[in-house]
């Protein structure tokens, strides 16, 4: 966020090309900033090749569990998974609007952080389905109130219901029951 761009009463921007990446969070006028420090340890139960990303504000809970589940479309697809397990392209054509690169991206972060599996279903190429893991399932209260403020918060925004069921997220997470 730079020049002549007006900010709104809350932001957040994060300079990842910077030789010590930092942060600016700015909150009703006040900024703060911070540089990020880099982690160089591993997840062991995350896929290889995905280091957990580092906590912007240490100790903070809220800062850890909005790396772990905010973005765009994390908890979309929590609340999708926690009604079935999906391949890849099912949850891709059930969200048009993500690219397959930032869909590929949110899966692969919510593996690191231990809420979702990928289960490779047979030999190369082998089919994928990707599920919430028993862990995933201790952030569905956290989705589904969410969801029941977004319902009550909808017509406030004037927004409008989604075109299509699938992307409406309109039921309710009910108890899920993993199959052992």
């Amino acid at each position: 966020m730079g020049g002549g761009e007006a900010w709104p009463d809350a932001a957040v921007a994060i300079n990842m090309r910077a030789e010590r990446p930092a942060i600016r969070i700015r909150l009703y006028g006040t900024v703060m900033s911070s540089t990020i420090e880099w982690s160089t340890a591993v997840n062991k139960k995350a896929p290889a090749g995905n280091p957990s990303r580092p906590n912007p504000l240490p100790g903070c809970p809220m800062a850890a569990a909005f790396a772990a589940i905010g973005g765009k479309w994390k908890m979309t697809l929590l609340y999708w998974l926690a009604h079935e397990e999906s391949h890849f392209a099912s949850l891709r054509r059930r969200g048009t609007p993500i690219t397959p690169k930032v869909l590929a991206e949110q899966l692969r972060e919510l593996q690191a952080d231990g809420l979702v599996e990928r289960v490779v279903t047979g030999p190369v190429p082998a089919r994928v389905i990707y599920r919430l893991t028993d862990y995933g399932t201790t952030v569905l209260p956290v989705v589904e109130g969410v969801r029941v403020w977004g319902e009550a918060h909808l017509p406030r925004t004037r927004g409008e219901a989604a075109p299509d069921a699938a992307m409406g997220c309109t039921h309710a997470i009910m108890e899920v029951e993993r199959a052992g």
